[in-house]
């Protein structure tokens, strides 16, 4: 009997236990606290979708070789200049969010292209220059949304220079997934299209994969010495996992705007690229390891974790703001744990 325990603690991995018990326990207290539990488990559901493809952004990077994209800002800007765009020339409704995607595209292939090239020549570094560089793009781009020529006057300000902080997308592409065939089951709102484009979007990854060029990126990221020797040119994986990554970081930030039902510029790209980190690490991956499922129990636990313990926690707790302190806790002691573990397996 303890045998099998042990084996069954080994085989999902302590931290996802204790983390799972931890969510149940959550939901028990919810239910104790009388507090509205179906409303949580639609939000769990929707963010469960909205956060969904800027975690499967990291799968790429971090089977590639490069490890976890803490740069996914780079992506995410190319994803807020399309969407961008594709307000300012006026598209609208399916077309609107599907012209910001195709948009972005460019931007962010061109800079994956980039990106990994700088990354080719740093090697052993890749996580430090990654943070470096997804800050110096919001950075950047922070003076840049101030310049740009965009003239639409639901994006600059009305008086004075520059984009607005906040742009509404109601008018515009706004909640287009959330609403595709979205229907209520026992009072939990199921958004339909958003789940849909979620699991599409790790379908077209998983099928990638599983391509020649897939495996040998994978190939080249598990044993670069082995897959040089056979012939895989290491370099030029590390390149399209990079690309790839910075493609998803652009459609991801594209589907979150429109669940989230604004568009948010200048420092607000800075830090997304840690709950990412934090969730594809809490659903089992590693700095050198990650799958498709790491990408799906790793969003729904840490996004849920996040949704149930702050409303439960401010209800223990009335005084100061103890949901963010929480939200910081759980997502920074994530990565501090899984990053003590980087190259424990050499």
């Amino acid at each position: 009997m303890t045998e099998a325990i042990k084996g069954f603690t080994n085989k999902l991995g302590l931290p996802r236990l204790i983390i799972g018990t931890f969510f149940l326990l959550l939901f028990i207290m919810a239910i104790i606290l009388k507090l509205p539990v179906n409303t949580l488990m639609s939000d769990t559901i929707r963010r469960f979708g909205m956060y969904g493809v800027l975690v499967l952004a990291m799968v790429p990077a971090i089977q590639c070789g490069t490890g976890p994209n803490f740069a996914l800002p780079l992506g995410i800007v190319c994803g807020l200049v399309g969407g961008l765009i594709s307000i300012e020339i006026g598209l609208i409704g399916a077309l609107g969010f599907v012209g910001a995607i195709m948009i972005s595209l460019p931007f962010a292939i061109l800079a994956g292209w980039s990106y990994g090239i700088l990354l080719n020549k740093i090697k052993g570094s890749e996580m430090l220059v990654a943070t470096y560089t997804g800050f110096s793009v919001v950075f950047f781009m922070s003076i840049m949304w101030i310049f740009l020529p965009f003239k639409h006057p639901e994006m600059i300000w009305p008086i004075g220079d520059g984009l607005r902080v906040t742009i509404a997308l109601d008018s515009t592409f706004g909640q287009i997934l959330n609403n595709l065939w979205k229907f209520p089951i026992g009072g939990v709102e199921i958004p339909t299209g958003l789940l849909l484009f979620f699991l599409l979007s790790c379908l077209c990854v998983w099928l990638f994969t599983r391509s020649k060029l897939g495996i040998a990126m994978k190939a080249a990221g598990d044993n670069p010495k082995f897959a040089l020797v056979s012939g895989i040119n290491v370099d030029q994986c590390r390149i399209v996992g990079t690309i790839l990554s910075t493609v998803l970081g652009a459609i991801g930030i594209l589907v979150y705007a429109q669940s989230y039902g604004f568009i948010q510029l200048y420092q607000a790209p800075l830090m997304m690229a840690f709950p990412a980190v934090a969730a594809i690490l809490i659903g089992g991956a590693s700095a050198s390891k990650a799958k498709i499922s790491h990408v799906i129990i790793g969003v729904f636990l840490f996004q849920g974790l996040l949704t149930v313990a702050l409303p439960v926690a401010n209800e223990i707790v009335s005084e100061g703001n103890l949901s963010e302190v929480l939200r910081m806790i759980v997502q920074n002691g994530i990565i501090l744990y899984a990053l003590t573990k980087v190259g424990g397996g050499e």
